[in-house]
């Protein structure tokens, strides 16, 4: 089993001081969690006892609740990787396993969805394997900075998506026509895929201007937010945001009718490439067949005695 770094002392601790930097400039915060969360500047939302890990658009770390009294060491038992840090409540041993990722997982649309998904199995897979909750959402969790949680830091080093595939059995998450388990980054990943299905298609009801295309792509993410439990309306703005920006910027009447003629073309090279070959195929049948023409014409011949 692995040794547990000191919390916050030495040179080692350092990914305490990386979380702090990977802060959102204004995260949501609160010190009891039935009292509703609140926006300010991060300086001030670090005296929270809960906050905002990640921002909307990126994944810097994977966040799992454990409600186990001996959450802070479960996951050894399980198989599981080590985390990066545990955020233990001391009264009841539940904890916040958090995992740091070297580079984050971007969840704006100008990221290829590949990727996303990828990191969506991983996600899911690694919460099935700590038995971690489905229901968490993930907005804010326990500040491993705040002195009221007991601490431990595990994995010094960041991990790689690939790093963590390599303990876990992804298979159940390979067919890339279903859709995730709908928790974790697999909510993120089904609505990302669902809502930008639809805005490619949309966008061509009469081009709109941005503001209303907006509008309408926001009602439509929230639309698609039917899981059970909901994905917070702040990833959902930034969501529908993100996919809005990128459509419009990138999708045009002009655009379109480039694409539809490049199409067209590609279709008119094939039809041509189908009837040289039907022309071919009855001038010459022998090589059709396969056979010579003296061949052929033989066997022709004997059919016709």
């Amino acid at each position: 089993m692995a040794q547990p770094l000191e919390a916050c002392q030495g040179p080692a601790a350092t990914n305490l001081a990386l979380f702090r930097q990977r802060l959102p400039r204004k995260p949501y915060h609160t010190d009891t969690l039935g009292d509703g969360l609140r926006i300010r500047d991060v300086q001030k939302a670090l005296a929270s006892r809960y906050i905002q890990p990640n921002g909307p658009t990126h994944r810097y770390w994977l966040v799992y609740d454990v409600d186990r009294y001996d959450a802070a060491l479960d996951w050894n038992d399980r198989g599981a990787p080590p985390p990066t840090i545990v955020a233990q409540n001391p009264d009841n041993g539940h904890a916040h396993l958090i995992y740091g990722l070297d580079v984050a997982v971007r969840t704006a649309p100008d990221a290829k969805s590949g990727p996303l998904r990828y990191a969506a199995a991983v996600d899911c897979a690694l919460r099935a394997l700590l038995d971690a909750d489905q229901g968490y959402a993930g907005l804010i969790c326990k500040n491993p900075l705040h002195p009221h949680w007991r601490v431990t830091e595990w994995e010094p080093r960041l991990y790689e998506l690939g790093d963590l595939d390599s303990w876990l059995d992804l298979s159940t998450y390979g067919d890339r026509r279903k859709r995730l388990p709908d928790y974790g980054l697999g909510r993120n990943c089904n609505l990302f895929e669902r809502l930008r299905h639809w805005a490619y298609k949309a966008i061509r009801q009469g081009w709109p201007d941005y503001d209303r295309w907006h509008e309408a792509v926001l009602t439509r993410a929230r639309a698609y937010n039917d899981t059970d439990p909901t994905l917070p309306d702040n990833e959902i703005r930034a969501t529908a945001k993100s996919v809005a920006q990128y459509t419009h910027k990138h999708f045009s009447p002009e655009g379109f009718s480039r694409w539809q003629a490049a199409q067209g073309r590609k279709g008119g090279v094939r039809s041509g490439e189908v009837r040289r070959a039907g022309s071919e195929a009855e001038s010459q049948p022998w090589a059709a067949l396969g056979i010579s023409r003296r061949t052929y014409y033989r066997r022709k011949g004997a059919d016709l005695l």
